[in-house]
């Protein structure tokens, strides 16, 4: 069992109606506009004309309200602050909540080494401005020794006070609680892909998932290597038994308050490393694969947070968990092996392994009768060629997959629609077993993945696919309130898809 003590994973969070005088920065917005800037007002939070003052000391300096542009400036005396950083929002007609939330994060990126901020971007949106603070301010240093450690002056902000006009209202409080969940859920699900896989591996991957589980009240199970052949599923120890760490299945599962709840099942794959296997990737970039496990991270994530929202939905989070490596034991192309639930498949390509965990989860998932089912995973370089690295392709039953993409730009995330062209279906047939599990040729990699899936997704259920390859993990530079390294994308996207079940059914 994990013995790791737990961290902050972001700044203390608190509602003020004003400036404190213990804040250090203080933190507003600025719009943009063929005339120039404008500060982006804050309900009277602020005295207008010291607002005024400032917007020409701005402009002075070049200021101009592009979106997520910093500019620091010398707090005048009539502010109780040492200095004041406006964030560019860009233009005011296109404002929104991500956009808020985007700007809060690149103003927390520009604060390390502050301790107390104060912002009006709360007045402006109070849920964003917090998780973007939150999320802005989230940094993976554990292992840095005293030789790098981040210094004094490098310490992200420990401390925003969120300006609103009744700190003290429920709304407010209830605003802000649901926000600092879903920041420290997202916050979650980045620290277990940035924990490399010698410090995460399926057994440890497991202990920690159900630390959390139990610690939100949540019923765990673990299937541990005999488990797994007892029960027969074929794809986990397929995938798993080319590492000396053998492969794991967690089920979280979250029970809500309320008679004949929706049933929700989630499913992330969870391959702590993915060398490929036998069919070994090549050496460039193979470190990032470290990011393989961040549709796990995201559904682990997920439960718990729907736990601690109390949302009135049944929500079981199906985990397999393994590490795909090439040794004597592991399989081969070639090699048949036998899904959960008696299908057989022809392994083409071992490198393909993300499929054949997540058959055997969805199998033992739909086994529940959920009434909507949801997997995320970084499963394939094509999501990248067909949609970039930010934005995540959905595939599933036509209702459900439209939902959940259209929830998903709503919140941020941006998850796109896309097929599963029947032609490409008979493209996984194999002349020895039930399927194969890849085609014979590179089009359409993401939606033949995704028909493969749809093989073991029980009639009835709505179901949607999200394909996470490039969203899940930053290897470029930060932006908004994305650092380099794992995102926690797709978290925000299935909660607020949970959430409208429990609203819309």
């Amino acid at each position: 069992m994990s013995t790791r003590t737990a961290r902050p994973l972001g700044p203390q969070l608190a509602l003020a109606g004003t400036v404190g005088k213990r804040v250090d920065v203080l933190v507003i917005g600025l719009t943009s506009s063929p005339d120039g800037p404008e500060i982006a007002l804050g309900d009277g939070i602020v005295d207008e004309s010291v607002l005024t003052d400032l917007l020409d000391t701005l402009v002075t300096v070049g200021a101009s309200g592009k979106a997520e542009e910093t500019t620091r400036i010398p707090a005048p005396g009539a502010l109780p602050v040492d200095s004041v950083l406006a964030v560019g929002l860009g233009s005011a007609e296109k404002l929104g909540a991500e956009q808020i939330r985007k700007s809060a994060g690149a103003a927390a990126r520009a604060l390390s080494g502050v301790g107390t901020v104060a912002t009006t971007l709360s007045a402006l949106d109070l849920g964003a401005a917090a998780e973007g603070f939150a999320l802005g301010a989230y940094r993976f240093t554990e292992f840095k020794s005293a030789k790098s450690a981040p210094g004094p002056d490098a310490q992200p902000v420990s401390r925003v006070e969120l300006l609103v006009s009744s700190p003290r209202a429920k709304e407010s409080k209830d605003t802000l609680a649901r926000s600092s969940a879903i920041a420290e859920a997202v916050a979650t699900a980045r620290e277990f892909v940035n924990t490399p896989p010698s410090h995460l591996f399926p057994a440890e991957f497991a202990d920690r998932a159900k630390a959390l589980g139990t610690d939100a009240g949540l019923k765990v199970e673990v299937l541990d290597e005999k488990a797994l052949e007892k029960n027969g599923y074929g794809g986990i120890l397929g995938v798993g038994k080319g590492s000396s760490r053998l492969p794991r299945l967690v089920r979280l599962s979250y029970a809500a308050k309320k008679r004949n709840a929706p049933k929700v099942a989630l499913v992330g794959k969870g391959i702590t490393f993915d060398t490929g296997g036998i069919s070994i990737k090549p050496a460039a970039g193979m470190e990032n694969m470290t990011s393989d496990m961040g549709g796990a991270a995201a559904v682990v994530a997920t439960v718990v947070l729907a736990a601690k929202l109390g949302l009135p939905v049944d929500v079981t989070a199906t985990v397999p968990m393994a590490e795909n490596m090439p040794s004597s034991t592991a399989q081969r192309p070639g090699d048949v092996l036998t899904q959960y639930g008696g299908t057989t498949v022809e392994v083409i390509n071992t490198d393909a392994e993300g499929r054949l965990v997540l058959a055997d989860a969805i199998v033992r998932a739909c086994e529940d009768d959920p009434d909507y089912l949801i997997d995320t995973a970084t499963l394939t370089g094509a999501q990248m060629v067909a949609l970039g690295n930010r934005t995540p392709g959905v595939m599933g039953t036509d209702e459900f997959r439209d939902r959940v993409a259209a929830i998903s730009q709503k919140i941020g995330e941006n998850a796109w629609a896309m097929p599963m062209p029947a032609e490409l279906r008979s493209d996984l047939d194999s002349k020895i077993a039930d399927l194969a599990n890849v085609t014979n040729h590179r089009w359409g990699g993401m939606l033949a993945a995704a028909l493969y899936l749809k093989e073991f997704v029980a009639d009835g259920v709505q179901w949607a696919h999200i394909d996470v390859a490039g969203p899940a993990y930053n290897s470029s530079g930060p932006w908004g309130y994305t650092g380099r390294g794992g995102t926690g994308v797709p978290v925000r996207t299935m909660i607020s898809v949970i959430e409208d079940i429990a609203a819309n059914g």
